[in-house]
């Protein structure tokens, strides 16, 4: 027996009101295909992919009355690719993944960071989309108080899509790995990830710490591995500590220390490369590497 979906139902998976769908039906005839006046609206799983669709066109800037239009004439439900390469203004893309992350759609947030990754390549991307996003993310929470949910949501996916985006190096040209980490108590990794990835796309592998690198750890892999390349990310001023370069241990040849984030004070790092962007960054670990 075909499962069958009720408003409320309905509604948590599109991330709108229950109101909304009653309105969607009434105005654009986009409801439940069997329903009967008088009983209760209960929606197929085809009527959820036309719905889905609908909500995926909003979502991209089409208006309800033509999104609904469209949505009912598709023959098969449009996909997510579809929407979404005809957008070639990074503005407009922008707006299209704040919107999917406030919808808090994460098919279509998942398909639209692939296929622009694809596209532009992660540096792009990351540079003219994702960090536009997130800041528009961070401020609805720094001046409301809410929507903290929608921006670790986010993040969660982009962290996905962005080891995806790492794992297809097979045979990098760095026959040492680069060190990649976020030090001291340092929660934030988005930046170390986007690098990661970034470098992936050049064939130059990275060693990986993540968030919350001691620096016994950062000790010991540099002992180990002898990196030509370390890159230290904070975020917070309270995390950016010199100790974290000064005290690494010698190395011959020694390696080129990148530091990133606004976190770490000019006065500290006088004598230190801080990367402004991640572009900057992907540069100076390439030449490090001798590429």
């Amino acid at each position: 027996m075909e499962e069958l979906l009720t408003v409320a139902a309905v509604a948590r998976r599109l991330g709108v009101a229950p109101a909304t769908l009653r309105t969607w039906a009434r105005r654009y005839g986009v409801g439940p295909t069997d329903h009967q006046s008088g009983s209760h609206r209960l929606y197929s799983i085809e009527d959820l992919a036309t719905l889905t669709t609908m909500r995926r066109l909003i979502i991209a800037g089409t208006p309800p009355a033509l999104a609904a239009e469209r949505a009912l004439s598709a023959a098969d439900p449009i996909s997510v690719e579809r929407i979404v390469n005809g957008f070639s203004d990074r503005q407009e893309m922008i707006t299209v993944l704040h919107n999917a992350a406030l919808a808090m759609d994460k098919n279509f947030i998942e398909k639209t960071l692939r296929n622009d990754f694809e596209k532009y390549g992660v540096v792009k991307s990351w540079q003219e989309v994702i960090v536009p996003v997130l800041v528009l993310l961070g401020k609805v929470w720094e001046e409301t108080g809410k929507g903290i949910e929608i921006e670790h949501f986010f993040s969660e996916i982009l962290k996905t899509v962005l080891r995806e985006r790492e794992s297809l190096l097979k045979n990098p040209i760095n026959p040492r790995p680069v060190l990649v980490a976020s030090v001291g108590e340092e929660m934030h990794s988005l930046a170390i990830h986007a690098l990661s990835a970034a470098l992936a796309e050049r064939n130059i592998e990275c060693q990986f710490l993540g968030a919350r690198t001691p620096f016994a750890a950062l000790e010991a892999m540099v002992e180990k591995f002898a990196p030509p390349a370390i890159f230290l990310w904070a975020q917070l001023v309270e995390n950016a500590d010199p100790s974290f370069f000064k005290d690494l241990p010698t190395m011959r040849p020694a390696p080129r220390i990148l530091l990133g984030g606004p976190g770490w004070s000019e006065s500290d790092c006088a004598e230190m490369t801080k990367t402004p962007d991640l572009n900057f960054a992907c540069e100076e670990i390439t030449r490090a590497i001798g590429a």
